[in-house]
């Protein structure tokens, strides 16, 4: 068989599968990351069968899976929202950064992966996935609930702190000077400053740039403004994500909303690219030597995420009930973990056990994360009326 029927065939065999692997997540009602991942793992290296004629294509999809991954979730905010969500859920932000991080750095430092291997762990067991989370709520009908705001705001406040560490992880990565890394921080927080006042002041102008009465118009502006900002990002080391997200933040209104329809099809299809190549990359043999530290990461930091969110929701006010909801709905992990891991990953940084640990992990919490969602409700439920009695 020849080369281009070769990827053609691999390529379309690997989308199909993708397709059933979704549908059978949506039956039984949890995200189909954890399918996506299990398929890299059994067509890649170590696995059942390996895909040797996709692998150009592949490594170009998931980078561009990245992009789109961010540039839609920037697309969900607004300048303003930003700036207000971070002034209401500041505390309880840090409060999560510490805790989750924290467990996540004390493991990588216990297997004696050091100080880059503790900045990446630490960044895969902190940031909870937003596009698991929003579906759940939306899944449950919660959107509308009085504890969901604390959920978005301290979401709002984990995707700031991912504009802030992805450079810094990049710069890290890449085996930079102390005096390289302050000047990534640095320029980090230059851009994002600006890009925010600009966002606010003149964000008017560039959703006008965008806009087209035409699907096909904004389709192609949009994904090029997004592929052009995250190469040039990546060239200042800021990291091509960071620069898709903070385009995403400065498009708003209707624009923003067209274009979230006409991307969306694209951001599923090379995300699920993004999961499966990462999978690709991991050995399914390096997972069981360290499934009991994904286990015991599993447990602490879904105890971690239930205890901020119920915190952040008692500050306000909110029931005990609606506290659990709170808490319960922040477990999920997906996929910045894996993006974090898949930096780590291509960088060849750190150890391959610190990787199988990841996939080991968020495969746990991707699904752990929509059942704790849907159990909190009924098990808090039989406990107070069990304390009742």
């Amino acid at each position: 068989m020849g080369e281009t029927a070769l990827a053609l065939t691999q390529l379309g065999a690997v989308f199909f599968v993708l397709g059933l692997l979704a549908r059978l997540a949506g039956r039984i009602g949890i995200s189909p990351i954890p399918f996506y991942l299990l398929a890299g793992l059994a067509f890649g290296e170590g696995g059942f069968f390996q895909l040797g004629g996709i692998d150009e294509f592949s490594h170009l999809a998931s980078e561009i899976g990245v992009v789109l991954l961010l540039l839609l979730l920037g697309l969900e905010y607004t300048a303003t929202e930003l700036v207000t969500g971070l002034r209401q859920s500041w505390i309880a932000g840090l409060v999560d950064l510490v805790l989750n991080s924290v467990p996540g750095v004390a493991i990588a430092f216990v297997l004696g992966w050091g100080p880059v291997g503790a900045l990446v762990l630490g960044g895969v067991t902190y940031i909870s996935s937003s596009g698991i989370v929003a579906k759940v709520l939306s899944d449950l009908g919660r959107l509308g609930n009085r504890e969901t705001p604390v959920v978005l705001s301290i979401l709002v406040f984990e995707d700031l702190m991912m504009a802030l560490y992805l450079p810094i992880l990049t710069a890290v990565l890449a085996g930079v000077s102390f005096w390289g890394g302050l000047e990534a921080v640095g320029i980090s927080l230059v851009v994002i400053t600006v890009v925010l006042v600009g966002a606010l002041r003149y964000g008017r102008f560039i959703s006008a740039l965008m806009d087209s009465p035409d699907r096909e118009v904004v389709l192609l502006k949009v994904l090029g403004s997004a592929l052009l900002v995250a190469g040039v990002a990546s060239a200042m080391q800021v990291s091509a994500a960071v620069g898709a997200f903070l385009l995403g933040i400065a498009v708003s209104g209707s624009t923003a909303q067209t274009a979230t329809r006409v991307l969306e099809p694209l951001r599923d299809l090379f995300a699920a690219m993004f999961f499966v190549v990462f999978g690709l990359n991991t050995d399914p043999g390096s997972i069981p030597p360290v499934i009991g530290f994904a286990v015991l990461l599993a447990v602490v930091t879904t105890a971690t995420k239930i205890f901020t969110g119920a915190w952040a929701a008692k500050r306000l006010g909110i029931g005990r009930l609606g506290r659990m909801r709170a808490g319960a709905a922040l477990v999920a992990r997906g996929e910045f973990s894996i993006v974090i891991a898949g930096l780590a990953l291509a960088a060849g940084a750190v150890e391959s056990e610190l990787v199988a640990l990841a996939t080991a992990y968020v495969l746990l919490m991707a699904v752990l994360g929509p059942i704790a969602a849907r159990v909190v409700e009924p098990v808090t439920r039989l406990v107070t009326e069990r304390a009742a009695t």
